[in-house]
Protein backbone atom coordinates (compact mmCIF):
# COMPACT_ATOMS: atom_id res chain seq x y z
CA UNK A 1 0.00 0.00 0.00
CA UNK A 2 1.30 3.46 -0.88
CA UNK A 3 2.03 5.91 1.92
CA UNK A 4 -0.70 8.32 0.74
CA UNK A 5 -3.31 5.60 0.61
CA UNK A 6 -2.34 4.31 4.04
CA UNK A 7 -2.59 7.76 5.56
CA UNK A 8 -6.01 8.20 4.02
CA UNK A 9 -7.41 5.04 5.56
CA UNK A 10 -5.80 5.64 8.95
CA UNK A 11 -7.13 9.20 9.03
CA UNK A 12 -10.60 8.09 8.00
CA UNK A 13 -10.68 5.29 10.58
CA UNK A 14 -9.52 7.64 13.33
CA UNK A 15 -12.02 10.34 12.34
CA UNK A 16 -15.10 8.12 12.35
CA UNK A 17 -14.02 6.24 15.45
CA UNK A 18 -13.40 9.58 17.14
CA UNK A 19 -16.94 10.79 16.42
CA UNK A 20 -18.52 7.49 17.44
CA UNK A 21 -16.55 6.89 20.62
CA UNK A 22 -16.12 10.59 21.40
CA UNK A 23 -19.72 10.90 22.60
CA UNK A 24 -19.13 8.21 25.21
CA UNK A 25 -15.77 9.75 26.13
CA UNK A 26 -17.60 13.03 26.76
CA UNK A 27 -20.16 11.28 28.97
CA UNK A 28 -17.38 9.51 30.89
CA UNK A 29 -15.64 12.85 31.43
CA UNK A 30 -18.81 14.63 32.57
CA UNK A 31 -19.57 11.78 34.97
CA UNK A 32 -16.01 11.84 36.30
CA UNK A 33 -16.23 15.59 36.91
CA UNK A 34 -19.49 15.19 38.82
CA UNK A 35 -18.12 12.31 40.89
CA UNK A 36 -14.91 14.16 41.78
CA UNK A 37 -16.60 17.47 42.60
CA UNK A 38 -19.32 16.09 44.88
CA UNK A 39 -19.03 14.66 48.37
CA UNK A 40 -20.20 11.04 48.55
CA UNK A 41 -21.61 11.71 52.02
CA UNK A 42 -23.96 14.31 50.53
CA UNK A 43 -24.95 11.94 47.73
CA UNK A 44 -25.83 9.25 50.29
CA UNK A 45 -27.85 11.73 52.35
CA UNK A 46 -25.58 11.43 55.39
CA UNK A 47 -25.97 15.17 55.99
CA UNK A 48 -29.71 14.66 56.49
CA UNK A 49 -29.84 11.40 58.39
CA UNK A 50 -28.39 10.50 61.78
CA UNK A 51 -28.36 6.95 63.18
CA UNK A 52 -30.04 6.25 66.49
CA UNK A 53 -27.76 6.12 69.51
CA UNK A 54 -27.75 2.76 71.22
CA UNK A 55 -27.92 2.83 75.02
CA UNK A 56 -28.48 -0.42 76.86
CA UNK A 57 -31.17 0.16 79.44
CA UNK A 58 -32.38 -2.32 82.01
CA UNK A 59 -32.23 -6.10 81.99
CA UNK A 60 -31.83 -7.87 78.66
CA UNK A 61 -32.64 -11.50 77.96
CA UNK A 62 -29.87 -13.63 76.48
CA UNK A 63 -29.68 -14.12 72.74
CA UNK A 64 -30.38 -17.84 73.04
CA UNK A 65 -33.52 -17.15 75.12
CA UNK A 66 -34.60 -14.43 72.69
CA UNK A 67 -34.33 -16.81 69.73
CA UNK A 68 -36.00 -19.71 71.51
CA UNK A 69 -39.11 -20.71 69.58
CA UNK A 70 -38.80 -17.86 67.07
CA UNK A 71 -37.50 -19.87 64.13
CA UNK A 72 -39.44 -22.57 62.33
CA UNK A 73 -37.91 -25.91 61.40
CA UNK A 74 -35.34 -25.44 58.65
CA UNK A 75 -34.81 -21.74 59.36
CA UNK A 76 -31.34 -20.64 60.47
CA UNK A 77 -30.23 -17.40 62.11
CA UNK A 78 -27.00 -15.71 61.05
CA UNK A 79 -25.59 -14.78 64.46
CA UNK A 80 -22.60 -13.03 62.87
CA UNK A 81 -25.04 -10.33 61.71
CA UNK A 82 -26.96 -10.01 64.95
CA UNK A 83 -27.40 -6.35 65.94
CA UNK A 84 -28.82 -4.37 68.84
CA UNK A 85 -31.00 -1.57 67.49
CA UNK A 86 -33.40 1.10 68.65
CA UNK A 87 -36.91 1.28 67.22
CA UNK A 88 -39.17 4.06 68.48
CA UNK A 89 -37.27 4.30 71.73
CA UNK A 90 -37.15 0.58 72.54
CA UNK A 91 -34.16 -1.78 72.33
CA UNK A 92 -34.38 -4.83 70.08
CA UNK A 93 -32.28 -7.67 68.78
CA UNK A 94 -32.26 -7.42 64.99
CA UNK A 95 -31.93 -10.97 63.68
CA UNK A 96 -31.10 -11.95 60.12
CA UNK A 97 -32.17 -15.46 59.19
CA UNK A 98 -32.88 -17.63 56.18
CA UNK A 99 -36.20 -19.34 55.67
CA UNK A 100 -36.69 -22.81 54.19
CA UNK A 101 -36.36 -21.40 50.70
CA UNK A 102 -33.00 -19.83 51.68
CA UNK A 103 -34.51 -16.35 51.34
CA UNK A 104 -32.99 -13.79 53.68
CA UNK A 105 -35.42 -12.42 56.27
CA UNK A 106 -35.27 -10.15 59.31
CA UNK A 107 -37.11 -9.93 62.58
CA UNK A 108 -37.05 -7.82 65.74
CA UNK A 109 -37.06 -9.35 69.20
CA UNK A 110 -37.51 -7.00 72.15
CA UNK A 111 -34.36 -7.25 74.25
CA UNK A 112 -36.11 -6.74 77.59
CA UNK A 113 -38.58 -9.63 77.34
CA UNK A 114 -37.74 -11.72 74.26
CA UNK A 115 -41.05 -10.98 72.51
CA UNK A 116 -40.97 -10.85 68.72
CA UNK A 117 -42.16 -7.54 67.34
CA UNK A 118 -44.71 -7.27 64.56
CA UNK A 119 -43.53 -5.63 61.32
CA UNK A 120 -43.37 -1.84 61.27
CA UNK A 121 -46.60 -0.19 60.16
CA UNK A 122 -46.90 2.76 57.80
CA UNK A 123 -47.50 5.24 60.63
CA UNK A 124 -44.52 3.87 62.53
CA UNK A 125 -42.32 4.07 59.43
CA UNK A 126 -43.36 7.71 58.98
CA UNK A 127 -42.42 8.45 62.60
CA UNK A 128 -39.07 6.66 62.26
CA UNK A 129 -38.28 8.57 59.06
CA UNK A 130 -39.12 11.95 60.59
CA UNK A 131 -37.11 11.36 63.76
CA UNK A 132 -34.07 10.18 61.79
CA UNK A 133 -33.77 13.45 59.84
CA UNK A 134 -31.88 16.45 61.20
CA UNK A 135 -34.29 19.06 59.83
CA UNK A 136 -37.97 19.53 60.71
CA UNK A 137 -40.07 17.91 58.00
CA UNK A 138 -43.44 16.46 57.11
CA UNK A 139 -44.25 13.26 55.27
CA UNK A 140 -45.93 13.92 51.94
CA UNK A 141 -46.12 10.33 50.72
CA UNK A 142 -45.66 6.77 51.93
CA UNK A 143 -45.47 3.57 49.91
CA UNK A 144 -44.98 -0.07 50.87
CA UNK A 145 -42.49 -1.76 48.52
CA UNK A 146 -42.06 -5.51 48.19
CA UNK A 147 -39.77 -7.71 46.09
CA UNK A 148 -42.47 -8.16 43.44
CA UNK A 149 -42.67 -4.39 42.92
CA UNK A 150 -38.97 -3.95 42.15
CA UNK A 151 -38.38 -5.10 38.60
CA UNK A 152 -35.28 -3.94 36.77
CA UNK A 153 -33.78 -0.69 37.94
CA UNK A 154 -34.91 0.93 41.19
CA UNK A 155 -33.24 3.60 43.31
CA UNK A 156 -33.64 1.30 46.32
CA UNK A 157 -31.75 -1.78 45.22
CA UNK A 158 -29.75 -4.59 46.83
CA UNK A 159 -31.15 -3.68 50.24
CA UNK A 160 -33.57 -5.39 52.65
CA UNK A 161 -37.20 -5.81 51.59
CA UNK A 162 -40.02 -5.17 52.26
CA UNK A 163 -39.52 -1.48 52.93
CA UNK A 164 -41.52 1.68 53.49
CA UNK A 165 -40.65 4.61 51.18
CA UNK A 166 -41.44 7.84 53.04
CA UNK A 167 -41.30 11.03 50.96
CA UNK A 168 -40.51 14.25 52.84
CA UNK A 169 -41.14 17.91 52.01
CA UNK A 170 -37.50 18.99 52.32
CA UNK A 171 -36.89 19.78 48.67
CA UNK A 172 -34.39 17.84 46.58
CA UNK A 173 -36.92 14.97 46.45
CA UNK A 174 -35.94 13.39 49.77
CA UNK A 175 -37.19 9.82 50.27
CA UNK A 176 -36.36 7.82 53.39
CA UNK A 177 -36.51 4.02 53.14
CA UNK A 178 -37.44 2.28 56.40
CA UNK A 179 -37.23 -1.51 56.65
CA UNK A 180 -40.59 -3.05 57.50
CA UNK A 181 -39.05 -6.04 59.30
CA UNK A 182 -36.30 -4.27 61.27
CA UNK A 183 -37.44 -0.63 61.56
CA UNK A 184 -34.08 0.73 60.37
CA UNK A 185 -33.37 3.47 57.85
CA UNK A 186 -31.61 1.63 55.03
CA UNK A 187 -31.29 4.46 52.53
CA UNK A 188 -31.93 8.16 51.98
CA UNK A 189 -32.45 9.15 48.36
CA UNK A 190 -32.38 12.69 46.96
CA UNK A 191 -32.34 14.27 43.50
CA UNK A 192 -28.57 14.67 43.92
CA UNK A 193 -28.31 10.90 44.39
CA UNK A 194 -30.55 10.32 41.37
CA UNK A 195 -28.32 12.55 39.21
CA UNK A 196 -25.31 10.60 40.50
CA UNK A 197 -27.05 7.32 39.69
CA UNK A 198 -27.92 8.47 36.15
CA UNK A 199 -24.34 9.52 35.45
CA UNK A 200 -23.10 6.28 37.00
CA UNK A 201 -25.34 4.40 34.55
CA UNK A 202 -23.74 6.29 31.65
CA UNK A 203 -20.32 5.57 33.16
CA UNK A 204 -20.82 1.81 33.52
CA UNK A 205 -23.07 1.56 30.42
CA UNK A 206 -25.26 -0.86 32.36
CA UNK A 207 -28.62 0.60 31.39
CA UNK A 208 -30.63 -2.02 33.28
CA UNK A 209 -29.14 -2.53 36.72
CA UNK A 210 -26.52 0.26 36.78
CA UNK A 211 -23.83 -1.67 38.68
CA UNK A 212 -22.56 -4.38 36.29
CA UNK A 213 -19.17 -3.17 35.07
CA UNK A 214 -18.53 -6.44 33.22
CA UNK A 215 -21.21 -5.93 30.57
CA UNK A 216 -20.36 -6.40 26.90
CA UNK A 217 -21.29 -2.84 25.86
CA UNK A 218 -18.70 -1.36 28.23
CA UNK A 219 -16.12 -3.91 27.09
CA UNK A 220 -16.76 -3.10 23.43
CA UNK A 221 -16.50 0.66 23.94
CA UNK A 222 -13.32 0.21 25.99
CA UNK A 223 -11.73 -1.72 23.13
CA UNK A 224 -12.94 0.84 20.57
CA UNK A 225 -11.55 3.61 22.75
CA UNK A 226 -8.16 1.90 22.80
CA UNK A 227 -8.27 1.46 18.99
CA UNK A 228 -9.16 5.15 18.60
CA UNK A 229 -6.21 6.26 20.73
CA UNK A 230 -3.81 3.90 18.97
CA UNK A 231 -5.01 5.05 15.54
CA UNK A 232 -4.35 8.63 16.63
CA UNK A 233 -0.76 7.74 17.59
CA UNK A 234 -0.32 5.85 14.33
CA UNK A 235 -1.70 8.77 12.34
CA UNK A 236 0.75 11.10 14.05
CA UNK A 237 3.73 8.92 13.23
CA UNK A 238 2.85 8.29 9.57
CA UNK A 239 1.92 11.91 8.86
CA UNK A 240 4.75 13.69 10.71
CA UNK A 241 7.21 15.35 8.32
CA UNK A 242 9.95 15.41 10.90
CA UNK A 243 9.62 11.69 11.52
CA UNK A 244 9.69 11.01 7.79
CA UNK A 245 12.84 13.10 7.49
CA UNK A 246 14.47 11.20 10.37
CA UNK A 247 13.44 7.89 8.80
CA UNK A 248 14.96 8.86 5.44
CA UNK A 249 18.09 10.15 7.19
CA UNK A 250 18.71 6.95 9.16
CA UNK A 251 17.84 4.85 6.11
CA UNK A 252 20.44 6.71 4.07
CA UNK A 253 23.02 6.37 6.84
CA UNK A 254 22.32 2.66 7.01
CA UNK A 255 22.94 2.23 3.29
CA UNK A 256 26.18 4.12 3.53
Amino acid sequence: MKLKGRNHYIRKTHRYLGVFIGVQFLLWTLGGLYFSWTQIEAIRGDHLHHPSAIELDGQMVSVSDALDGKLAEGEKADLSRLRIVKVLGKTFYSVVYKDRGLNERRMLIEASNGVRRTPVSGDEARQIALTSIHEPAEAVSIEFITEDMITGHHEYREKPLPVWAVGLNLGDGVTVYVGADDGQVHAVRTNSWRAFDFLWMLHTMDFAGRDNINNYVLRAFSILGLVTVMSGFLLFFVSSRNLRRLTRYFSRKHRE
